[in-house]
């Protein structure tokens, strides 16, 4: 009689059965495995993907490569409310400069809004660009402007969530004058980042920086000056004059800005018409001041060749 075989055929199948759900658990751990690797590759992709167009962001030429060791610098353009066009004029200008190993923040300051079109219009320009500091004054040049912004700034940008100090620099600027950044920022480089007073000596002919004071053109004050003229009661007993030499006299009766740099030439009027406050333009240029129009300003503009970086496309021709 021949032995039954059942039981080497039970031993095939508990074995072929075992095989395969070893298989099924492999290939259920390979999927798993690369799953997680999409998703991943996924949550990084969203994590990068660029903002929205629509999406509310301040005017801040920040290079990509820029670390928190880079120098920062607060630009505080002084305007009116009602400026609208210079305002988008000026953001051409400043969002397509782009100054390496330094983060630039562009603001546009001016006193609380008076009419019912501003509190609409700026509002959006607020929501668009967020790049508007409203100061709490009534509008004005030479009394107390000035001051109400630089005081201002401590309590608007300290904070424990950002690095200390916010910025290194302070300037203010006219909307009349245009700034290459890169140049300013190459310049700042070598200079203290404390007590520091920076612009254009006035009167036009003086070269030394500790006499009189600086065009308000364009002038930059490092963090700790600003904090000061908050702190200080000098400034706050001193607010009506020309602002730029009132601000001047300010650091004078403080003992303050023991380090000063004057930047003539590369800060300079238009050289139409000429005067002694004028200058050719020319390539280490910061600072073109006085472009009261848009042929001076559109003439400044070519010279510096700012739209060399213009990308060929089939969807415009500009010869």
């Amino acid at each position: 009689m021949k032995p039954s075989s059942k039981p080497s055929e039970g031993k095939r199948f508990i074995l072929s059965s075992l095989t395969f759900i070893f298989f099924l658990c492999a290939l259920a751990s390979i999927n798993e495995i690369r799953f997680e690797s999409l998703f991943k590759l996924g949550r990084c992709a969203l994590s990068n993907a660029p903002l929205p167009l629509n999406s509310s962001s301040e005017m801040s030429t920040l290079a990509p490569n820029s670390s928190s060791d880079d120098i920062r610098i607060l630009i505080g353009i002084l305007t009116l409310p009602d400026q609208y066009h210079r305002r988008h004029f000026l953001r051409l200008i400043y969002g397509t400069q782009t100054p390496v190993g330094a983060q630039v923040d562009v603001k546009f300051v001016f006193c609380n809004l008076t009419k019912e079109d501003q509190k609409v219009l700026v509002a959006l320009e607020i929501m668009r660009y967020d790049d508007i500091i409203i100061l709490n004054c009534k509008e004005n040049m030479n009394n107390g402007k000035t001051y109400t912004f630089f005081s201002s700034l401590p309590e608007i940008f300290n904070s424990s969530d950002r690095p200390y100090p916010p910025y290194h620099y302070v300037m203010k600027g006219d909307d009349d004058t245009y700034l290459r950044l890169d140049k300013l920022v190459e310049s700042l480089r070598p200079l203290p980042r404390e007590d520091l007073y920076y612009g254009y000596v006035i009167p036009c002919p003086s070269m030394d920086p500790f006499v009189h004071y600086m065009s308000g053109m364009g002038y930059l004050v490092s963090w700790d000056i600003a904090e000061w003229i908050r702190e200080s009661k000098i400034p706050k007993n001193h607010l009506e004059g020309p602002e730029d030499k009132v601000f001047g006299e300010w650091l004078r009766d403080g003992h303050r800005a023991k380090n000063r740099f004057n930047a003539k030439w590369s800060m300079y009027n238009y050289p139409e018409p000429p005067t002694r406050c004028t200058h050719e333009l020319w390539p280490d240029t910061i600072a073109v001041h006085l472009l009261k129009n848009q042929e001076k300003w559109i003439h400044t503009l070519k010279y510096f060749n700012v739209t060399t970086n213009l990308k060929p496309s089939k969807l415009y021709h500009i010869p």
